[in-house]
């Protein structure tokens, strides 16, 4: 489906606006900028209206400043220390760019309690993935001596372009991937949790 053949009036619709934004803010867990750069572009394109409090998002200046911001990670990523220095900032960043992503949807509430909920879901969301991911590039790295990261780091750009194409143009189907995800990592921690308890003892 060509985004282009979307009505303005699907994609203002809050239910699917909020899906989208609760999508675009677990993507965040892989990339924090991009969904931020995207969202920032169709508000730009006139797809999406955003909430009260988040119009500066739809500016040129801010979609510049995601655009240079997705760009220094993409690249930055590619590079063993940065991108462990990455994955140390984004514990807190990636969580903020997720709130952003899902309060900017919210519309017809106060900017504040729309970032708490954005905070709550979507900042949630994007905190259990990020650290999945950053478990699976320790690993990556002890495994084969951090030669494998770049590979690695490839991966999860394709993965998180297409889980940005996918939450614009079927978000509710990219929000339950991404909770798929983030339900299998949570087992995996608890029966790893589990394991080391029970040797433990």
């Amino acid at each position: 489906m060509d985004p282009n053949t979307l009505s303005p009036a699907a994609l203002v619709d809050p239910l699917f606006a909020l899906t989208m934004g609760l999508a675009l803010a677990a993507t965040c867990g892989l990339r924090a900028f991009l969904p931020l750069f995207t969202l920032s572009g169709l508000s730009l394109a006139g797809k999406v209206s955003l909430g009260a409090g988040y119009d500066w998002m739809g500016t040129w200046p801010a979609a510049l400043a995601f655009g240079v911001a997705v760009v220094l990670e993409l690249v930055g990523d590619k590079f063993p220390a940065v991108d462990h220095a990455l994955d140390g900032l984004g514990v807190v960043i990636k969580p903020v760019a997720a709130t952003l992503a899902t309060a900017s949807m919210i519309t017809g509430m106060d900017p504040l309690l729309a970032a708490v909920v954005g905070l709550i879901t979507g900042g949630v969301a994007a905190e259990v993935i990020h650290l999945g991911k950053a478990k699976l590039r320790l690993a990556s790295s002890a495994f084969t001596g951090t030669i494998g990261n770049p590979i690695l780091s490839v991966l999860e750009d394709i993965a998180a372009f297409f889980a940005v194409l996918v939450a614009v143009l079927l978000p509710a189907l990219a929000l339950f991937g991404m909770s798929l995800f983030a339900l299998f990592l949570v087992r995996r921690w608890r029966r790893k949790a589990g394991m080391a308890a029970a040797s433990s003892a």
